[in-house]
């Protein structure tokens, strides 16, 4: 049960990265399915279309985001600096200025990371 709810979360958080770039459809099944936890049968319903379209526009929606994560990484990029900073955070709180500055460099250098790939 943890594998599907760990797969709607990855999801969601691709589509609030990548929704855009999705039909109008697949928005709105993907919707359903990761933030309304609607099954494929309840997609199907509530969509006027059969249980094997939901399923096949739910399929292609996801390979969409997962396509655009592995090509662009936004999401992965925006993970990491989110991680990065709150690392930074814990240690300025605990007076640990010398890996304050260890990971504020290494957050400039994955900028930099990705702008030496474009």
């Amino acid at each position: 049960m943890a594998g599907i709810l760990d797969q709607k979360v990855d999801l969601a958080f691709l589509a609030a990265f990548y929704g855009r770039l999705l039909t109008g459809n697949q928005r709105q099944i993907l919707s359903l399915y990761c933030e309304e936890d609607f099954s494929l049968g309840e997609i199907a319903a509530e969509m006027g279309v059969s249980r094997q379209a939901a399923h096949e526009t739910l399929s292609r929606a996801a390979s969409k985001l997962e396509e655009m994560e592995a090509a662009l990484g936004v999401a992965r990029r925006f993970r990491r600096t989110q991680a990065g900073l709150e690392e930074a955070l814990s240690a300025l709180e605990g007076g640990q200025y010398e890996r304050v500055r260890k990971v504020l460099k290494d957050l400039l250098s994955l900028d930099q990371e990705d702008t030496d790939g474009l």
